[in-house]
């Protein structure tokens, strides 16, 4: 079961031209940037409070998710890599690792096969962004077709731990989720949760770089995280056992034990 972190939150805004990106601080020590899934689960996953223990943990919100607004130019994840590489700019980040998950994760490595200069390294958890298969074949789990009871047994080993009362939420967090959800779709719609050209673009990954991946993830399986690793040179894959598409929620410990024996 999902909970609200007691560390707290600072937040401001970052114009890049006509789009205003929402970024949260939480912790303090070396910078890392977090990039969210699409659910967005990461923010009020306990990892995130350990993680900001010795860290200034800074999360970036795309456009049209959280509080970031959403231009009409705005189409594709191509587009919002370019605009988190101006913010990280803008704010002056730099050297420093880029962590992102799921959706974030697809972010990430695009951002990465643009310019990786401020990144130290990269890791990416169950990332979404690539077509391994033919035109035919179903690499990425339709989490829009199928009945949420069947996303849900695909994205979780432990569905108990995946379980929100969304009953209890204020109506401005529900906004929230609804908002991310429809951005999550006008967004990675068509192409399906891939840009065909990423992975003729991961060579250029020039940073150290760490996959982990859920053992049980049946939205992205292992085979298309074996795929992903050997198109980034010199990377590793890490398996989660007992943990679906979210390692990092269902398998806290062992997921930060990953992260951090890599990222130092």
């Amino acid at each position: 079961m999902l909970r609200q972190l007691a560390t707290p939150v600072r937040s401001e805004f970052v114009d890049i031209g006509d789009v205003k990106i929402e970024v949260e601080r939480r912790g303090k020590g070396a910078p890392l940037l977090l990039l969210p899934g699409e659910e967005a689960l990461e923010v009020e996953a306990p990892f995130l409070e350990k993680l900001a223990e010795t860290r200034e943990v800074i999360l970036f919100w795309p456009p049209g998710f959280g509080k970031s607004n959403r231009p009409d130019w705005i189409t594709s994840m191509d587009d919002v890599a370019y605009v988190y590489l101006d913010v990280m700019a803008r704010l002056g980040l730099d050297k420093i690792p880029v962590v992102g998950f799921s959706l974030g994760g697809w972010i990430a490595a695009e951002m990465a096969t643009k310019s990786d200069a401020r990144f130290s390294s990269l890791v990416l958890v169950d990332p979404y962004g690539i077509k391994i298969g033919g035109p035919m074949d179903r690499d990425i789990a339709d989490i829009w077709a199928l009945h949420p009871d069947k996303v849900a047994s695909l994205k979780w080993r432990d569905r108990e731990k995946g379980k929100r009362d969304l009953s209890k939420r204020p109506d401005e967090e529900l906004y929230v989720i609804a908002r991310n959800i429809e951005s999550c779709a006008r967004l990675c719609w068509q192409p399906y949760m891939h840009n065909p050209k990423l992975a003729k673009r991961l060579h250029r990954v020039g940073v150290r770089t760490l996959l982990i991946w859920g053992a049980d993830d049946g939205i992205v399986k292992t085979d298309y995280a074996k795929a992903y690793s050997a198109l980034i040179p010199g990377s590793r894959l890490a398996i989660i056992p007992e943990a679906g598409h979210l390692p990092h929620v269902e398998q806290p410990d062992a997921f930060l034990k990953e992260l951090t024996a890599f990222i130092g």
